[in-house]
């Protein structure tokens, strides 16, 4: 509240008016209200049965209102905004103006007991998944068996209502790491990549139509595994920045720019806090990824690891080999990657190994499904 009432001054004074209240704090006010309004309750009821020894403890009534009522509701909006909010933070506290609201008018504040703002907007996350907790103690406690089975039945309602949450925030954290991803990758067109596919001018337009960006754009896709290898090429070592789908492989040239891809600024780009400390590094300094390649399906990957011969003879540290392969099990292309460190390829080789088996496995599931007949009926 400090730093949310502070900002509302500041910008009733006319500072940081284009700061969004709301996606930083979200519904903060009516959760502080709401969960102060049941705390009072709460402990009204504890204080009654203590001063009037013969009073009930009926928590049954207390329980009903707020968890049948607005109180997980609440805290779900407001963690539902979270991963945006702290998104939305690291992108504000790159300014100066920001950082001195923060430093000098809210985190030097008493009260605050030295936590940072990140610290403080995790709390109602926390609390969340404390209630069961609570309502568990509760039942234990209960001597009366109807109030014990709805508390019973109020407990698990509340911990299905934390796992939905759950995958709803792993859906968005992963919906806002896709959007990044959508906006540092580049897709070079087939004339840019490869000089011997000749396009004429006239028919570039309707090439250009089937827009490769759409590719990250799906929702059943994840990012298992990324990081940075070394691609060896004839004449030269190539930096290159591995993504690992779970159906593709897909190498990128790593693009330094002092300005980011289109002319924008650097320093106002928003960075995903999901994406890898070093893509995040890379986004801010105004880097881009070009791909370099056609995406590998993994069902078209063969995955080789190099002799050590090999490595002795021609100075390959910690290398593998990746193999595109055609739909006729044609070789279209092929990749000698070189890891940093020798547990840093283990890791790599180990990551795609899991995601081709995983693949295998998934679509021969499907395969086998689609080819199971019905069951005959009897009246046939």
């Amino acid at each position: 509240k400090i730093f949310m009432n502070t900002l509302k001054y500041l910008q009733s004074n006319e500072f940081l008016l284009n700061v969004d209240l709301w996606r930083l704090f979200a519904n903060l006010e009516e959760l502080s209200k709401i969960s102060l309004s049941f705390l009072k309750t709460f402990f009204e009821t504890v204080k009654e049965h203590v001063s009037k020894s013969d009073s009930p403890m009926d928590f049954s009534s207390i329980l009903r209102k707020f968890f049948q009522g607005d109180l997980c509701q609440t805290h779900q909006i407001y963690c539902l905004n979270y991963t945006s909010a702290v998104f939305y933070l690291e992108n504000l506290r790159q300014r100066e103006d920001f950082g001195i609201y923060l430093k000098q008018w809210c985190e030097q504040n008493e009260q605050c007991k030295r936590l940072h703002l990140p610290e403080l907007l995790v709390a109602p996350l926390h609390r969340l998944t404390r209630y069961p907790l609570l309502l568990n103690n509760i039942w234990k406690r209960s001597t009366d068996e109807t109030e014990k089975g709805f508390i019973w039945s109020l407990k698990e309602k509340v911990e299905k209502s934390i796992r939905d949450l759950e995958g709803k925030v792993k859906w968005l954290d992963n919906f806002q790491k896709f959007r990044q991803l959508q906006e540092v990758i580049i897709w070079p067109q087939i004339w840019d990549r490869d000089k011997r596919f000749f396009v004429p001018e006239c028919l570039k337009q309707s090439l250009r139509e089937n827009s490769s960006e759409n590719i990250l754009s799906s929702a059943n896709r994840l990012l298992l595994h990324e990081g940075r290898l070394t691609l060896a090429e004839s004449t030269r070592l190539l930096d290159v920045y591995l993504f690992l789908f779970n159906d593709f492989l897909l190498i990128t040239k790593i693009k330094r720019n002092k300005k980011k891809h289109g002319g924008s600024d650097t320093g106002l780009i928003p960075v995903c806090p999901s994406l890898t400390p070093e893509l995040q590094s890379f986004i801010r300094e105004g880097g881009f990824c070009t791909v370099l390649d056609q995406p590998i399906p993994l069902d078209r990957l063969i995955l080789k690891n190099i002799d050590p011969i090999h490595v002795t003879v021609f100075s390959l540290r910690n290398a593998f080999l990746i193999q595109h392969e055609n739909r006729y099990r044609q070789c279209v292309a092929v990749f000698l990657l070189q890891a940093q460190t020798e547990t840093a390829k283990k890791t790599w080789v180990s990551q795609i190994e899991t995601a081709i088996s995983n693949y295998t496995t998934q679509h021969e599931t499907k395969k086998s499904t689609a080819f199971c007949f019905p069951a005959e009926s009897s009246e046939i």
